[in-house]
């Protein structure tokens, strides 16, 4: 494999290679369900899109011409952009729950009305995950990252015209169009770590990709409560210093639009990855976005990995909409430093990302990794709900820390590994769903544990949250550990098969193409 431009061959590939040897023919882990085959001679029974992977692997073996699998130099530019703009969106999700006292007294609203300011995101999320992640597959990765882009500078700039109390409503309207910018952006990691980048740091290239979003929750648990100190004794001082951090973000976030525009395309000239070869191979009639979906939610692994997801994530978001709440509850006026043991939890979680991807990219042991990171996590959010009322905010920044380490960490591992038991499905269309699940886990922990730190204690919502974590444990604990997309870039095959005709096994120029096995 070389990078374009470049001469030099890397990872140990050769840059150019016979069709055959790179993609191995038919040698595929997942043109079945896993143990399934038809009765009656001996026929495998192809699972959806596997089928057309399959087939689009026969014409690549069989049409005698040379494949190249490249790295672009562009890919590390499509990332940094992604990420920035990631970054801002997530910002933009949090510095509202930081700051939920001042924003309440600004708009003299309730901290209920403040919690639906992040909730929105949520909210938005689950109706429009569907078409987001249709047209992500109809018009392409451009047009997604640039309608994201676009709308998170669009609701950022609507923010600027909220700048004085009883303007609620607009500025939940502003906080709804970034939403819908999000549902834009979350799918994304995994698509683009698999289009631009190769097998040996494609599960490091989607947690760079997450870490930027989750450096965007950190820099918006550290960054508003310095700009935006608490003065309800001078409305207008706090108007002017909402005024400074709404009008910066709008200036970034506009400037990303720009750069989006100008370093996203569609795709490298070169495929990355043996799998990758094989999907570009396939014609663009032969997709079924409906088929995709249905595929996803036969598949049982990903069913189960989609509900545990939903919990862990869902409880990140939880545990982060109310951590001010949490913190002042029992130390009274530590804003700053609720911000900032909300910025210790998601550091800690991107040095926990990074290590994760890496660790996935030299091991491929998805499963294994997942679980422990799930049962770490349990243990972090036993330790952290037990030692938050002790009196010593330093106890707080470590077991934040610990928590932050292990449940952020798990994020881009989840989408990493429904890429992986899903291939060939498309990685936007598992990742919108995965995100699906965790929007919807999100409300319902937010709107529970809030409700039980507000009536009873911060203890009572935590437990609530250790309690269906466990959950997500016995869950992932059950998923079969099927690495289709690894299986393929290594040239693994479950089955001895071949291609033949469907209509006439004896007729070599018939273009449809049958699995059977030759077991």
């Amino acid at each position: 494999m070389v990078e374009d431009g470049g001469e030099e061959e890397a990872e140990g590939e050769s840059g150019e290679m016979p069709a055959a040897a790179a993609v191995p023919p038919l040698q595929r882990c997942n043109g079945f369900l896993p143990g399934k085959e038809a009765e009656g001679g001996g026929q495998a029974v192809p699972a959806g899109g596997g089928e057309r992977a399959v087939e689009a692997e026969a014409m690549l073996s069989a049409g005698g011409g040379r494949v190249e699998t490249r790295l672009s130099r562009r890919r590390l530019a499509v990332l940094a952009v992604f990420s920035c703009y990631s970054l801002v969106n997530a910002f933009q999700w949090i510095q509202y729950s930081i700051l939920s006292n001042v924003f309440a007294s600004f708009y003299g609203v309730s901290f209920t009305q403040i919690d639906w300011l992040s909730m929105v995101y949520m909210v938005a999320y689950v109706p429009l995950i569907l078409p987001a992640t249709w047209l992500l597959d109809a018009r392409g990765l451009r047009l997604t990252a640039l309608l994201g882009s676009g709308l998170n500078g669009l609701g950022a700039w609507l923010k600027c015209g909220s700048l004085a109390p009883g303007r609620y409503p607009l500025t939940l309207a502003a906080q709804a169009v970034c939403a819908v910018a999000q549902v834009f952006i979350l799918g994304l990691p995994s698509r683009i770590a698999s289009v631009w980048f190769g097998p040996t740091e494609v599960s490091t290239a989607c947690a760079v990709a997450v870490l930027g979003n989750q450096l965007g929750t950190a820099i918006g648990f550290l960054l508003p409560p310095v700009l935006v100190p608490n003065t309800p004794d001078d409305i207008d001082l706090m108007a002017h210093n909402i005024s400074i951090m709404f009008y910066g973000t709008a200036i970034v976030s506009t400037l990303l639009f720009f750069l989006t525009g100008v370093v996203f395309e569609e795709k490298p000239k070169y495929p990355p990855s043996h799998s990758q070869a094989v999907l570009q191979a396939v014609p663009p009639e032969d997709y079924s976005y409906k088929q995709s979906i249905i595929n996803l939610f036969r598949n049982i692994p990903f069913v189960l990995l989609l509900i545990s997801y939903g919990i862990m994530t869902g409880a990140f978001y939880s545990v982060s909409t109310l951590l001010n709440q949490m913190i002042v509850t029992h130390y009274v006026g530590e804003e700053v430093n609720a911000g900032r043991i909300g910025l210790t939890l998601v550091v800690a979680g991107m040095v926990g990302s990074i290590i994760c991807g890496l660790w996935l990219d030299y091991t491929k042991t998805y499963k294994q990794t997942t679980l422990i990171v799930y049962i770490l996590s349990f243990m972090g959010m036993l330790v952290f709900t037990f030692t938050l009322d002790l009196g010593y905010l330093i106890v707080v920044f470590v077991t934040g820390g610990v928590l932050g380490f292990f449940m952020t960490g798990y994020l881009p591992l989840g989408f990493e590994f429904a890429v992986e038991i899903t291939y060939p499905e498309s990685e936007g269309t598992s990742s919108g769903l995965l995100n699906a699940s965790a929007q919807i886990f999100g409300i319902v922990f937010t709107l529970v544990q809030g409700k039980l730190t507000t009536d009873y204690s911060p203890r009572a919502g935590n437990l609530f949250l250790c309690a269906w974590i466990f959950v997500g444990i016995i869950l992932t604990a059950l998923i079969k550990s099927d690495l289709r997309r690894h299986n393929v870039n290594s040239g693994i095959m479950n089955l001895d098969v071949k291609a033949v005709p469907v209509d006439s096994p004896v007729e070599p120029e018939s273009t449809a193409l049958k699995i059977q096995s030759a077991l």
